[in-house]
């Protein structure tokens, strides 16, 4: 059975946005290079240094499908039904859209934990990863993670959507990194403490 992961690329001060949803800068280590990294989104053109490449295909070469939140889902337009980690996402939500036949290659689920059992059917023994801030600390909270990987820009926002906050359960304690220094980025793997 495939691993389930969250990954975020996250400001030095650990904010995923700014306070008006605002994120281009922390996506500059996706154009930073010279690699061509393919994406599953042909609107999305991933151009990396050759360490961030390696990161880069670790983050999405065995994922068999992604868990975000409503908020990411709406942010993204749905990613056009073509998320760039080229799997079938799985979006929590209360209120399923309207028109969600519009994404084919979308579930939506009513909470984190069926949202990770339905990832698990459609993963097939692949990978899950979870992109989204406030599903990532409900994973948490449950016990459902394995590795929480970060990918650290050099940029300060002040204030904004941060990455991480109060765990319900306390502390969650983490193994030592893996760490792959990139231009523009400092990929971190932390596997969960079991």
């Amino acid at each position: 059975m495939g691993k389930v992961f969250t990954h975020v690329t996250m400001s030095l001060d650990g904010y995923v946005a700014d306070p008006d949803d605002h994120f281009a800068e922390l996506f500059d280590w996706y154009g930073a290079g010279e690699v061509s990294v393919p994406s599953g989104n042909e609107d999305i053109a991933f151009q990396v240094d050759e360490a961030s490449a390696e990161a880069l295909r670790d983050l999405t070469g065995n994922v068999g499908a992604l868990v975000a939140g409503r908020r990411l889902f709406d942010i993204a337009h749905g990613w056009n039904d073509a998320h760039p980690c080229g799997a079938p996402v799985v979006v929590v939500t209360h209120n399923t859209p309207a028109d969600a036949e519009r994404w084919p290659r979308t579930t939506f689920a009513s909470g984190v934990e069926a949202a990770i059992a339905e990832a698990r059917k459609i993963a097939g023994g692949k990978d899950i990863t979870i992109a989204s801030a406030n599903i990532t600390q409900q994973a948490l909270d449950l016990g459902l993670v394995d590795e929480v990987r970060v990918s650290l820009v050099p940029v300060l926002f002040g204030e904004g959507v941060p990455h991480f906050t109060k765990l319900d359960r306390g502390h969650l304690l983490l193994e030592d990194p893996t760490v792959i220094q990139g231009r523009r980025a400092l990929h971190l793997t932390y596997p969960v403490r079991r």
